[in-house]
């Protein structure tokens, strides 16, 4: 865990929603890239041990994505989705399923918010369902956007 720029989660009980909040020591355009550039995606989306395949990433407004996380055992975690909105640098809105849970698809924006030559990142996700919401917050969901958000400030440190 990064102490100086912590990851909270705050899932409210009895919603359908989780908001991730996140400061990172670099401008918005930079953390966008890392974010949006597969080569860099790779590097840092998931817990750490897991590898990562990236199938499809079309960031565009109807682009669409699908990866797949394997654990050590060869183990499968299959993902996918569209991304609806793209705004370079400051927001995009996407659909996010896992294979695991089909048809429990929730719906993801994400905001990078300039601040003082640093960005604060903020992710909504609206899930169809508090049980849906319940059910990824008890699958692991917090490790694998903690452990993702350390990962990236790795990345972004390391240049």
């Amino acid at each position: 865990m990064n102490e100086d720029n912590p990851t909270t989660i705050t899932a409210r009980p009895g919603t359908p929603f989780i908001d991730v909040l996140r400061e990172f020591d670099a401008a918005p355009e930079r953390l966008f890239r890392a974010w949006t550039e597969p080569e860099l995606v790779v590097q840092w989306l998931g817990p750490r041990n897991l590898t990562m395949e990236l199938l499809e990433y079309d960031v565009r407004p109807g682009g669409s994505y699908r990866y797949v996380h394997r654990d050590a055992d060869g183990q499968q975690h299959r993902f996918r989705g569209v991304f609806h909105s793209v705004v370079g640098g400051e927001r995009i809105i996407q659909t996010f399923e896992w294979a695991g849970a089909p048809g429990e698809v929730s719906l993801d924006d994400i905001t990078f918010e300039g601040i003082d030559g640093r960005t604060r990142l903020h992710t909504h996700t609206i899930f169809p369902s508090v049980e849906a919401r319940d059910a990824a917050m008890a699958g692991g969901m917090p490790r694998g956007i903690t452990e993702s958000m350390d990962r990236l400030t790795e990345l972004i440190s390391a240049g």
